[in-house]
């Protein structure tokens, strides 16, 4: 049945209001269980009484706010019972990206502009790239054309290592932070999520991406109420990308280090069919869930993550249009410009992995993997998977 066109749920912004509100909305859906077999929110709500802080950071990172169990629900708004469990989890899930970030000042670092801060960001870092090149001397190389297609004569392969491998670690001791502190506060010791069945259950879920298909294999309610597969797919071409272009990185290391195989590759190299592939992912990809985002329905959209979402999305766009222009242009006299703005997008796409939408994998995963370890443990009965 379709909503209301000019309600829009107000949920506080206080934390601790928030997390009232949340368990008045979980207890109500723990008494109707309609959506019981939606996806995996449901069955492990019905495993609680009660909904504590960490109970609900929990379910809201099992979300993936779809909207359906909104279409679906007879309570949701105008009732006066007002369950919106996406905006309500979205809205928790938005806060658990904060609670867990490290070091927590940046925490807030994409929350308000956040297409402006990542565009920012990218054209800071260009700026000092350029202008240490320029100091180093290698200002002469910007602008001439390598048959050769030599990236390290405009940036030496030690500068350009050295730094991304310092931000790198950066950005893994970050994230490693803040799955910790998830973990802890999920109630789990790390040795639980070490378990092979739990890891197995949850690597096929997410390779597979099971809950964004919908309760009848139809897709989910995103962006309307219509079921659609776009979102899947959309997500598909993201996810995939980003592990190809992942690959090409790792094959070309192993090049470099283990085979003395200096850069650059051929283009029917496997580093560079890798990561041709995956920058067109990342570019079709977030592209598409772009436009479904701006014509997702206003009612089930998750306002507290708008600037996050946009930012990793337009950075993903900026690293893979780069990345292609670059692999185009490499024997031209623009590589060294073309070099400058992909490593400037990269490194702005590393520093934001931590602070923005990225983190959702990180902790839907952790979640996904407490779900397969509960669905294993005596307990209330956790049918409707």
């Amino acid at each position: 049945m379709s909503k209301p066109d000019q309600f829009v749920l107000r949920l506080p912004a206080d934390t601790q209001a928030l997390m009232a509100e949340g368990a008045r909305q979980m207890g109500i859906c723990n008494s109707c269980r309609y959506c019981e077999g939606y996806c995996a929110v449901f069955p492990a709500m019905e495993r609680r009484l009660e909904f504590h802080g960490t109970d609900l950071n929990y379910l809201a990172n099992l979300c993936h706010s779809c909207g359906e169990c909104y279409y679906a629900c007879q309570y949701s708004p105008p009732h006066e019972f007002a369950i919106h469990i996406p905006q309500l989890l979205g809205a928790i899930r938005a806060k658990t990206y904060r609670q867990y970030a490290w070091p927590a000042p940046l925490a807030n670092l994409f929350d308000s502009n956040g297409l402006f801060v990542a565009v920012a960001l990218m054209a800071g870092i260009a700026a000092i790239l350029l202008l240490a090149t320029l100091f180093a001397g290698n200002g002469a190389a910007l602008a001439e054309a390598r048959p050769d297609g030599s990236f390290y004569a405009v940036i030496p392969h030690t500068a350009m290592a050295g730094v991304f491998g310092l931000v790198g670690l950066f950005v893994l001791v970050a994230l490693l932070a803040g799955f910790m502190k998830f973990w802890r506060d999920a109630g789990e010791n790390l040795a639980e999520f070490t378990r092979p069945f739990a890891l197995a259950e949850t690597l096929k879920d997410i390779a597979t991406l099971k809950y964004l298909d919908g309760d009848s294999q139809v897709g989910c309610t995103y962006p309307g109420e219509q079921p659609s597969q776009a979102r899947r797919w959309f997500h598909h071409l993201t996810f995939y990308g980003f592990l190809l272009c992942f690959a090409a990185t790792l094959v070309g290391t192993l090049y470099h280090y283990g085979f003395g195989w200096q850069a650059p590759y051929g283009f029917y190299s496997l580093p560079v069919l890798l990561g041709t592939l995956g920058g067109i992912g990342l570019a079709i990809g977030p592209a598409g869930l772009w436009w479904l985002k701006v014509r997702q329905d206003p009612l089930t959209a998750s306002p507290e993550q708008a600037g996050m979402d946009i930012a990793f999305i337009a950075l993903l766009i900026l690293t893979s249009l780069s990345g292609l222009a670059l692999l185009a242009g490499r024997e031209s006299q623009w590589m060294g410009s073309l070099l400058i703005l992909h490593l400037g997008a990269v490194m702005a796409l590393f520093i934001s992995l931590p602070y923005g939408k990225f983190v959702h994998g990180i902790y839907r995963g952790a979640a996904l993997v407490k779900y397969a370890l509960e669905r294993r443990r005596p307990g209330l009965d956790l049918g409707g998977d």
